[in-house]
């Protein structure tokens, strides 16, 4: 369980292996601080396995189900990850619930100046865009955001300067694939009030 508040900025140091697997390893300082093997830990909001841990580098193995459901296989050395420890008990929620569990890829749409922040815009698959309303929670790459508008193709967040600074989400450009995660809740209530059809 994560909160979708990025702690730390990492980069990618090392990617091996090929569509049967990856070995992912991260330079992330502090958060190797405060893990342990086996720990799960969130990279660009995909809740992964601590494997191995030298140094300030954490070492995670990542099987083709992830891989294809995420963007984790399209990164490469030197890029910049958003990187959280999952949440312990008593910590404070400052985001929403987050699993770790990506629902989807997104595609960014557009992005533009919005005051001192951003306004980005994200193209969303249509099996995801049902579980989005305004002022609702989705996290992008990981991180927790409100949901400034939706419609039957793309939904918009607004992102303020300390999330542009303290992400890899000022980075983006159009084009660029996102990790998506509707809220769990959302979809906890329309498996209650819609039964799967048999």
């Amino acid at each position: 369980m994560f909160t979708g508040i990025v702690r730390e900025v990492g980069r990618v140091v090392s990617v091996e292996g090929g569509e049967g697997g990856i070995r992912l390893e991260v330079e992330a300082p502090s958060t190797v601080a405060e893990t342990a093997l086996g720990d799960s830990v969130s990279v660009n909001g995909t809740c992964l396995t601590a494997v191995a841990l030298s140094g300030d580098r954490i070492g995670f193995d990542v099987v083709p189900e992830t891989l294809s459901r995420t963007s984790i296989g399209r990164l490469s050395p030197g890029a910049p990850v958003n990187v959280e420890r999952s949440l312990r008990v008593g910590e404070p929620l400052g985001g929403h619930y987050v699993q770790g569990h990506v629902d989807g890829v997104g595609t960014v749409r557009a992005v533009a100046a919005e005051g001192e922040g951003r306004r980005l815009t994200i193209d969303a698959p249509p099996a995801l865009l049902r579980y989005l309303v305004e002022k609702g929670s989705v996290a992008l790459e990981g991180t927790s955001l409100t949901v400034a508008s939706v419609d039957d193709r793309s939904f918009a967040v607004a992102l303020v300067p300390h999330t542009l600074a303290a992400t890899t989400l000022g980075t983006l450009a159009p084009g660029d694939a996102v990790n998506l995660e509707v809220d769990v809740l959302a979809k906890y209530v329309e498996r209650l009030l819609v039964p799967p059809s048999r």
